[in-house]
């Protein structure tokens, strides 16, 4: 399993890259591991401003559909236009193409509160 040792990781298997004040956002490899194969993504909040821990979207695959959690709070500044049109990429390239949302930090310091790969990789196990 793939965890990259540059991230932050929420208890909800998001994970955080931060790029000055803004940060892109994802889920896991695991989670998606979990969830099989992804078929549809659904995020509706571009230009909304969330909370930590609020839901930002969905992730569905064939057989269930979760939510997808906020890992800091800010504002959705851009969704990931890809996976419109090819949600499987998540499946692939988690951490890479497969990324969901952009976002413009809040607070920055919310960050300290997420685990490092370390930590998440022993809520795994």
């Amino acid at each position: 399993m793939n965890i990259p040792e540059n991230l932050k990781y929420t208890k909800d298997h998001e994970w955080i890259r931060i790029e000055g004040d803004t940060a892109f956002v994802g889920v896991t490899d695991y989670a998606q591991e979990q969830l099989g194969d992804i078929v549809f993504i659904e995020i509706e909040v571009e230009g909304e401003s969330l909370d930590a821990e609020e839901v930002f979207g969905t992730i569905e695959a064939v057989k269930t559909v979760s939510d997808m959690f906020m890992p800091v709070s800010g504002e959705v500044i851009e969704v990931n236009p890809v996976l419109e049109d090819t949600p499987e990429l998540v499946n692939s390239d988690p951490y890479g193409e497969g990324w969901m949302i952009k976002i413009k930090m809040r607070n920055a310091d919310e960050v300290n509160d997420l685990m490092d790969a370390a930590a998440y990789k022993a809520t795994l196990d």
